[in-house]
């Protein structure tokens, strides 16, 4: 019964806040949505939590004969996604109330704050729905709602078609889900995700890989998996900023989620082939978005192929968990799908913190260019604070949380020594190392962004521009940042949470396999030997018994016979011990500076100027020169304009040089694909040049060919080449 008073009251409030909001007008409706928003996102961070603790309820909307009864339910796996989109939409909307301020007298400040609160409406319906009818009609709302709030800040016909490639490929995605969702209802009494659980059994193995590629496809677009990334890359820098933190942080999630309900939960896998497949595309993902992220100078363009990134490694664990469940391995399947929603959380906590930085930027400056940006954190000091939090989280570096979900996905796939198959333990190879270098990419990347935009001097008038930054816009990068604190230094109680979402999908808890009990009384442990227990004992394991709840601080895992290599970290006591190395180390050089006997300032000498010039600073661009050059063969930019200003015709004086990026995807999957169909719609465009007897010809021939099929006997077959149809066609458009 809570769950459904929730629910009502979530509903209620979004009802409520979406005519509050043109009852305000555009002066009050952003306030309107912190308030009411923030409450909603508390209501449904409840209901996520309710249902991990294994809470649920079930609401029957009402009947629709092609569809059958629509069904609002929840569980486990519904409700983790629920938690991580709470923790999402209530930074946002409070960041909302203070962002949103530099849109009135310009935009329709109201309409937008309507629009979010029907996404949010559509969200929680897309995860609670119990049955394909209400998903799919839930999963509609949300791309179209999602689509407007993309297309926001559109005038005109300005600027159109990011949102119109999102919204298309979105349906072609959606169309594809609807036909793996047939597929799978098969001879289904309904279409309850109870009854299509039941219809496993009666699907072969073509089916079952049917659906599986359809759905994988059909989400894999929404996620922005290579190659169905470029909407995304195209929507994030023309949407307002707390859009786009809910586009990365809250709606990319839902195609994670509806990749896991058919794999793991109305169809689990039962071959490797299909694992095999989610693992490579994810790594493939993954480096092809860090790649790109380096190459871009637009702060939300590169943090959009970051996310891309992030998607690519959640797959690549969802991949790895799929294998290992195929080969009946279920605790390294708990442990690697573990890793993939642990990082799915903290992708979207970080990635929302650095997309309110970024919007606060471009709120105040007017530009995202890095490369015109720098000193930011003398004018900007709290949010060059909180960025920086965001960044370490990114870049994975301990203690931040980045680091503990990169760091157990890495693990989980060096497990996979123990698999028989030499073919699967070399993908497992290639997508390691792929990871590995994605992660060195990301550190590299995010070097980048910090020190070009916040740090040096300011390389252009813009970034002289400051201001005051409103209360709500640090409230919101505060929640996010102390968010990513804590997932990052306290895993050992963020993983048996997760684990209540893993455990009915694998058939195992991560608890039992990473947490051991080192805060108990007694040193018995079913995994791990007392003389083993008793060493980590001896290093400090027990520190914080008696105070602390829970089993202990440490992460760690133990390996089979096969592989019994023990792997074992712990944030939680590298944060004090980060924290002492660097007071330490600033004591010990502020006692080394003080002994100077005298300390002389000077203006800095450059080059003879008495002034550094910006122009004469490392840019962003030039940061990120060397990852440019070291994999151009990937990049391979196109040569738009190369030309030299000579005076007198001897002494040049200029160099233009411009390259005109071609993505990797364009140049590989997309231009061939339209290359070809532009030849053949030349070649069909010449059937039509107006000539009465070729279009009559036309239509005797048809009328022949469907009299011969007709005429056939059954069971007779026969193959008709198109070559050979093309030749005829082509000599009745000769000779009629």
């Amino acid at each position: 019964m809570s769950e459904q008073l929730l629910i009502v009251v979530f509903f209620a409030l979004c009802a409520g806040g979406g005519v509050a909001v043109f009852a305000a007008g555009d002066s009050g409706s952003s306030h309107v949505l912190a308030w009411v928003g923030s409450a909603a996102s508390l209501v449904m961070l409840g209901m996520g939590g309710l249902g991990l603790a294994g809470s649920s309820f079930q609401v029957r909307l009402w009947t629709l004969p092609p569809l059958g009864t629509l069904t609002l339910s929840i569980d486990s796996l519904s409700a983790l996604f629920l938690l991580v989109a709470g923790v999402v939409f209530l930074p946002a909307s409070i960041y909302s109330a203070g962002y949103l301020e530099h849109y009135r007298g310009h935009f329709n400040v109201s309409s937008l704050c309507a629009c979010y609160f029907g996404l949010l409406s559509s969200v929680i319906l897309v995860l609670t729905a119990a049955d394909a009818g209400s998903f799919l009609l839930s999963w509609e709302l949300m791309a179209i709602l999602g689509y407007a709030l993309v297309n926001y800040q559109r005038r005109g016909d300005e600027n159109p078609r990011p949102g119109y490639l999102m919204l298309t490929m979105g349906e072609t995605g959606f169309l594809l889900v609807v036909l793996a969702f047939l597929i799978l209802a098969g001879s289904s009494r309904d279409l309850s995700f109870a009854s299509l659980r039941l219809q496993e059994s009666s699907l072969g193995t073509g089916l079952r890989w049917a659906v599986f590629l359809l759905s994988f496809l059909g989400f894999g677009v929404k996620t922005g998996l290579v190659p169905l990334n470029r909407w995304l890359t195209q929507a994030h820098p023309v949407a307002p900023a707390n859009i786009s933190a809910l586009l990365s942080g809250v709606l990319l999630n839902l195609g994670i989620y509806g990749i896991a309900r058919f794999n793991f939960d109305l169809l689990p896998v039962s071959t490797l082939g299909p694992g095999i497949v989610v693992l490579l595309v994810g790594t493939l993902s993954a480096l092809a978005g860090i790649l790109y992220a380096n190459r871009r100078d637009d702060m939300k363009g590169m943090l959009a192929n970051s996310s891309i990134e992030n998607m690519g490694v959640i797959t690549a664990g969802l991949g790895a968990a799929m294998v290992f469940l195929a080969a009946h391995e279920r605790p390294l399947a708990a442990l690697a799908l573990t890793a993939a929603l642990y990082q799915m959380a903290n992708h979207s906590v970080y990635k929302s913190l650095l997309f309110f930085g970024a919007g606060t930027i471009d709120a105040h400056t007017g530009t995202r260019r890095m490369d015109q940006l720098g000193g930011l954190i003398r004018r900007m000091p709290w949010v060059a604070l909180f960025f920086l939090i965001g960044t370490l989280s990114i870049a994975a570096l301990p203690p931040a949380n980045g680091f503990v979900s990169e760091w157990l996905t890495l693990q989980s796939l060096l497990q996979s020594s123990i698999l028989s198959s030499r073919a699967v333990k070399v993908v497992f190879a290639i997508s390691g190392a792929g990871l590995a270098l994605t992660a060195g990419l990301v550190v590299t990347c995010f070097a980048k962004v910090y020190s070009m935009t916040f740090l040096g001097v300011s390389r252009s008038e813009e970034a002289e521009r400051g201001g005051r930054i409103h209360n709500s816009v640090r409230l919101a990068m505060g929640i996010g940042a102390l968010l990513c604190i804590l997932l990052g230094i306290l895993p050992t109680y963020v993983i048996p949470v997760l684990g209540r979402a893993v455990t009915p999908l694998t058939g195992a808890g991560p608890a039992a396999e990473l947490i051991p009990p080192f805060f108990s009384t007694t040193q018995q442990h079913p995994l791990l030997p007392p003389p083993f227990v008793e060493d980590f004992h001896n290093l400090g394991a027990q520190v914080g018994r008696g105070f602390l709840p829970g089993r202990g601080l440490v992460v760690l895992h133990r390996g089979r016979e096969r592989n019994p290599v023990v792997f074992a970290m712990s944030t939680s006591y590298m944060l004090p011990v980060i924290l002492l190395l660097t007071a330490s180390t600033f004591l010990v050089v502020r006692k080394a500076i003080s002994r100077q006997v005298q300390t002389t300032r000077r203006r800095v000498w450059a080059g003879g100027l008495s002034k550094l010039l910006p122009e004469l600073t490392y840019t962003a661009t030039g940061f990120s020169n060397p990852v440019r050059v070291t994999f151009n063969a990937i990049f391979h930019p196109r040569e738009a304009e190369d030309r030299s200003e000579f005076v007198g015709g001897h002494f040049r004086t200029r160099i233009t040089r411009m390259l005109e990026e071609v993505h990797i995807v364009d140049r590989i999957v997309l231009q061939p694909i339209s290359r070809r169909t532009q030849q053949i719609a030349q070649r069909l465009a010449a059937m039509h040049h107006g000539r009465l007897n070729a279009y009559s010809a036309y239509i005797l021939g048809t009328l022949l060919i469907v009299l011969f099929v007709a005429q056939t006997p059954p069971g007779t077959r026969f193959e008709l080449s198109p070559a050979l149809i093309v030749i005829v066609v082509l000599l009745v458009d000769r000779f009629f």
